[in-house]
């Protein structure tokens, strides 16, 4: 515990957020349908998960918008439970999900060259990555994906060679996790094997956010911060990499979550510490609790997204 207290506090204070990145509103989202063969003894069971990507005139970014719907989900029992044990003394939570989602974030600026990821250990943590970069090859087939008329487009990236269909219907040149650099919106996209697969579900307008009026708490009332968790009333089209997060690197982050996985529990309450969260006694002299529970392994995956180079292959 005091060796985990130790990394995160020489993090925190040697290496604080400094990007400047000006912040862009979303105004077009696509949704995926992404599907990933993480193990390859169970070629009948890949990963699957709904993704996001929101598109701002100068930036983009895309996460999981099954995390999204599953955080709206755990933020509402929290307020049912608290509401249900108000004035009884004593306040224990108890929050289940309904699956693994991705917390990885993706973060474009392409005006600026930054490509920025965003993790999360409790704390949120950027690490920036170089710009992607992959030598399309533009084909002159076609063929229409939903309503939008798409052309074809193979290259090579991070061990994989990928197809990719983008379009130039909409203004805007992106795509799906780190895929980019086509003339236009890359709206599908799958490797080889199609163990990895982007594929089109549909694309909506952002609407301008309507933040929820917020109930005033009574005075002396205890207020839980659910750590790990993104706020429920911030405006989802704001594509801006967030100010409290912690800069890191590959090395560091690494070290991280390899602290997290020898001591989960201990982690976990260093980084809260460090944040200034804490769990104090109740004002009529009951007690807050939390627990946390990691259950299992975590998945198998043997197939990464990313695959290493071979020696006599070179991205094209």
């Amino acid at each position: 515990m005091k060796k985990i207290t130790t990394i995160l506090a020489i993090l925190m204070l040697t290496i604080q957020f400094g990007w400047a990145q000006k912040p862009d509103t979303a105004k077009l989202i696509v949704h995926y349908k992404f599907s990933h063969l993480r193990d390859t003894t169970q070629k009948d069971k890949p990963y699957t998960e709904n993704m996001v990507l929101f598109l701002g005139q100068s930036a983009s970014a895309y996460k999981s918008y099954d995390r999204k719907l599953q955080q709206e989900m755990m933020q509402k029992q929290v307020a049912q439970q608290m509401a249900e044990q108000k004035g009884s003394g004593r306040l224990n939570i108890n929050v289940q999900s309904r699956g693994q989602t991705t917390s990885t974030e993706y973060y474009q600026f392409p005006v600026e060259g930054k490509f920025i990821r965003k993790e999360r250990l409790i704390t949120p943590y950027l690490i920036e990555e170089p710009m992607p970069v992959i030598n399309w090859k533009i084909s002159a087939d076609t063929m229409t994906v939903g309503s939008l008329h798409c052309q074809k487009a193979t290259g090579h990236f991070k061990g994989r060679d990928y197809t990719a269909r983008f379009t130039t219907e909409v203004p805007f040149h992106a795509g799906p996790w780190k895929l980019s650099g086509l003339p236009g919106l890359i709206v599908e996209a799958y490797d080889t094997n199609k163990e990895v697969v982007f594929k089109f579900d549909n694309m909506e307008e952002a609407v301008p956010f309507v933040k929820a009026t917020e109930a005033t708490p009574a005075p002396g009332a205890p207020k839980l911060v659910m750590f790990g968790m993104e706020e429920g009333n911030t405006d989802p089209n704001i594509i801006a990499v967030p100010t409290n997060a912690v800069k890191t690197t590959e090395k560091e982050f690494k070290n991280l979550q390899e602290a997290m996985r020898k001591d989960p529990n201990a982690f976990a309450q260093a980084a809260m510490a460090g944040s200034g969260g804490s769990f104090r006694a109740a004002p009529d002299g009951g007690s807050s609790n939390m627990r946390i529970r990691v259950n299992g392994k975590g998945p198998v995956i043997n197939n990464p997204l990313e695959l290493p180079e071979k020696n006599n292959e070179k991205p094209r």
